[in-house]
């Protein structure tokens, strides 16, 4: 098995014998590395390149986490279709791989008699979208099943299947058997302009120059931008913010399920959550803005939050908190996914891609190729790609440190460094070593949770840190 990743320093190598890529992704967060994977299931040349130093390090790493089963799409739409595709395939998909899944469905919670009314058009909404295990509930048997709701709920339309998921492991295990399966992964590598030559787009980066036949732009945040360089105008990315509070795994046993507000005009709303690490989730606000860096939070979001978690959950205001992030959702005006190919120019656009991102990006690897094989790609016959397993980071889990089989053979998943977590030494030594390794602390905790607890790293920090930078040397 050959391995290729490229970071900053080196320079980027080529795609083949004649220094040509058959397809180049731009972006490499869930969306792009679903891609590049779909890809490398075929005996193709494939690059995945971003301008960040890891795989998953922009909107992917700063979700509320969400297997959406697609019920409240807009029906007939492109994002419903794949939503709707992507909940069965990414399901599956965790359980090979072992990304944590929990199904502890969802309930659309009704506070006034005009929320309530609007249940049995989201109810058939379910239906058009081709979800029929909804059904509405009553007062009574919601506060039955939430003990903990704020008083005043009316009832809820109860959505079973709805889960949460490892946002961090879903993209590493796309990038990993990707690059296991040949993909180039170029780091470090921002795209600063595109031309054209006969046949081949020649990718001008901040590490050389990569050419490639066929293009595919999942840039995020920046795919307009990327759209641009090609010489179209057809999206334009609002950066939607979302602040998120992180409340301590005491909180757990507050909520049972994904507790979502009645959505309107304005968006979907606040909601509470469960983590599969653990955790509550309280969030996130909605505010758009110009400044596509803009992930620090803010007093006004969080008094905003913590107003509304008082109104759904009482009790978990009282709660501890154990961290406070944002997100940006790439937005461009329109419900819609922007995904559209262009035949003449060899290339696919994959914009405005949300919320949902991470639940429909297996769907949306499998479209994107099927327009790739429209606009002239010539796929070949498929191959197996190599198996691939990632780190148990689900609390409802085996985790390491409770295995006594993993410790007899290798005493170092039984050895602590980070004691909020539960992450051990073997765990930290996995992901130095993995297929495809952290280049930063925040990297190795998103493969492992070790300074991602109550203490936010005070207490290990210095070990984790030691261990990263033997790594490095």
């Amino acid at each position: 098995m050959t391995v290729t990743i490229t970071t900053q320093g080196e320079p980027a190598p080529a795609g083949g014998a004649d220094g040509t890529y058959d397809v180049t992704v731009v972006g490499a967060g869930v969306v792009g590395t679903a891609i590049a994977r779909e890809l490398a299931g075929y005996h193709l040349r494939i690059a995945l390149v971003d301008a960040s130093d890891d795989i998953g390090n922009g909107t992917s790493k700063a979700n509320t986490a969400i297997l959406h089963t697609g019920f409240d799409a807009v029906p007939d739409s492109l994002e419903a279709r794949l939503v709707r595709e992507g909940h069965h395939r990414l399901t599956a998909y965790a359980a090979e791989t072992g990304i944590p899944v929990e199904r502890v469905g969802a309930l659309l919670v009704a506070w006034d008699e005009d929320q309530l009314a609007l249940l049995p058009r989201l109810l058939a909404k379910a239906g058009r979208n081709g979800y029929h295990a909804a059904r509405i509930i009553g007062a009574e048997e919601l506060r039955d099943r939430e003990p903990h709701l704020g008083p005043g709920a009316l009832g809820a339309l109860d959505v079973p299947d709805e889960s949460i998921i490892c946002p961090w492991t879903t993209p590493l295990a796309f990038a990993t058997q990707a690059v296991r399966a040949g993909v180039h992964l170029h780091l470090n590598c921002r795209v600063l302009d595109i031309a054209a030559e006969p046949g081949v787009h020649a990718l001008t980066t901040s590490r050389g120059t990569l050419r490639t036949r066929y293009l595919v732009n999942a840039a995020g945040l920046y795919a307009d931008g990327i759209d641009r360089l090609l010489g179209h105008e057809v999206f334009t990315v609002t950066p939607r913010r979302g602040q998120i509070v992180v409340f301590d795994k005491l909180a757990r046993d507050l909520v049972g399920h994904i507790l979502l507000p009645v959505p309107t005009a304005a968006g979907k709303g606040v909601l509470v959550a469960p983590t599969v690490f653990g955790n509550v989730l309280l969030g996130p606000t909605s505010e758009e803005l110009d400044d596509r860096t803009a992930t620090g939070s803010t007093a006004d979001g969080l008094h905003l939050l913590r107003e509304k978690g008082r109104r759904i959950l009482p009790a978990l205001i009282d709660e501890e908190i154990t961290a406070v992030y944002a997100g940006l959702r790439a937005a461009t005006g329109q419900e819609d996914y922007r995904i559209q190919e262009y035949p003449a120019q060899r290339y696919v656009a994959v914009g405005g891609i949300r919320s949902t991102g991470l639940t429909a990006s297996m769907a949306i690897a499998a479209h994107v190729t099927g327009l790739l094989a429209r606009t002239g790609l010539g796929l070949g016959a498929p191959r197996r790609l190599p198996p691939v397993t990632v780190p148990n980071l689900g609390e409802a889990f085996p985790r390491p440190y409770r295995r006594a089989d993993l410790i007899a053979k290798d005493p170092a998943y039984g050895t602590l460094v980070c004691h909020c977590e539960h992450v051990t030494l073997g765990e930290i030594r996995d992901a130095l070593s993995s297929t495809v390794p952290p280049r930063s602390l925040d990297g190795l905790r998103r493969r492992t949770r070790a300074r991602g607890g109550r203490c936010q790293g005070f207490y290990c920090g210095a070990a984790v840190r030691a261990l990263f930078e033997e790594a490095q040397a």
